[in-house]
């Protein structure tokens, strides 16, 4: 049944019946062909046009971008290893930094000249837009929301980046963690702690950082001597020790600035204390601090001047134990005589009676 239907479909399908009705047909498709050629050819010029600028755009864009990355990575080359190599990022860091800036920057612009390129050529097929558009706003805010966490680490992450805020070999403390930092991305910065464990803390949850690595650092420390001793000579010594110290290498480049007696910090009964500081390299502190005791205590000892520790902290000091505490209390109990002992020492147990011996009771006499 469902054949005879078909049949007869195609049977009452209008068929040209003779060749002037042939001939009548492929004249007007090939009129209608005549007639829309011009503009077929012109849109696909248009669309071949426009794809071909925009990938020759993008090429030409993301190579200056190449171009300036590895400009960047040769600067920072050529100053490694000097003293304002020192002063400046090193160039693990600079690379990282340069690598992950220009990887936003190529995504940016393609995905812009790629869109636009897209809508373009949407336009020259005659496509209504607006639809389109519509949904892909409210596809975006819906991913939006989806994935605002992801958003928000990528979005800090480039404005890190871009600010320069830490980079690779730098001490920070991002409040969730703190060490050395090895890795620098997008999303999720690595730390590597003081026990060597490595922190994976995503950028947007980075609410403050504390860079310990940039500007300069302090290096500061207290010497502790007698209180009978010349302050003119210790500070002498100690300023001898700083200008020497200044003179050998490594540290005539650590040293930023010379080592500075501040004066007395504490007088104690027995002691006084000498603060001394210098302005070091960041991150050099603790190796100036170690190298400049050493070198202090070495001073101290050829001139005679002696080193003592700190005094106790009076409020760490226990308080001697009372001799009196030991001592019970005077009690009534105390006195055996005393009425309230009589009444509260165990009463005796009644005496028994003796034992006598019994006298023998002879036998009843036999009848």
């Amino acid at each position: 049944m469902f054949w005879s239907a078909a049949a007869l479909a195609a049977d009452s399908t209008p068929r040209p019946t003779t060749l002037d009705d042939a001939h009548r047909s492929a004249t007007n498709a090939a009129g209608w062909v005549e007639e829309n050629w011009s503009t077929w050819l012109g849109t696909g010029l248009r669309i071949a046009l426009i794809l071909i600028i925009a990938f020759v755009l993008r090429s030409v864009i993301r190579r200056a971008i190449t171009k300036l990355i590895e400009r960047m990575n040769r600067t920072a080359q050529a100053v490694d290893g000097t003293a304002l190599g020192g002063l400046l990022v090193n160039v693990e860091r600079r690379r990282q930094r340069s690598a992950a800036i220009g990887s936003v920057l190529r995504s940016v612009a393609s995905f812009m000249i790629m869109g636009t390129a897209a809508l373009m050529i949407l336009s020259a097929l005659q496509i209504n837009l607006a639809p389109l558009l519509a949904s892909a706003g409210v596809a975006g805010v819906a991913i939006g929301f989806g994935a605002r966490n992801l958003v928000t680490d990528f979005l800090s992450g480039v404005f890190m980046i871009l600010e320069d805020q830490y980079g690779v070999g730098d001490t920070v403390d991002a409040g969730v963690a703190s060490g050395e930092v090895i890795e620098v991305g997008l999303r999720v910065t690595k730390l590597r702690g003081d026990n060597g464990e490595i922190w994976y803390v995503r950028n947007g949850e980075v609410k403050r950082i504390g860079n310990l690595s940039q500007g300069w650092a302090t290096a500061a420390l207290d010497v502790q001597v007698r209180a009978e001793e010349d302050l003119d000579n210790v500070r002498s010594v100690i300023t001898q020790v700083g200008v020497d110290m200044a003179k050998d290498e490594p540290w005539n480049e650590r040293l930023w600035e010379p080592i500075e007696v501040l004066g007395l910090d504490a007088v104690y009964l027995d002691s006084m204390i000498v603060r001394v500081s210098a302005r070091t390299m960041p991150g050099k502190a603790l190796g100036v601090e170690r190298e400049l005791r050493w070198r202090i205590k070495k001073a101290l000892n050829e001139a005679g001047i002696q080193l003592v520790g700190r005094p106790l902290d009076p409020e760490l000091q226990t308080e001697g134990v009372d001799p009196s505490a030991t001592t019970a209390a005077p009690s009534a109990l105390s006195n055996p005589d005393s009425p309230q002992s009589t009444a509260a020492s165990p009463l005796s147990s009644p005496a028994a009676p003796s034992a006598t011996p019994s006298a023998t009771v002879p036998p009843p006499a036999q009848k």
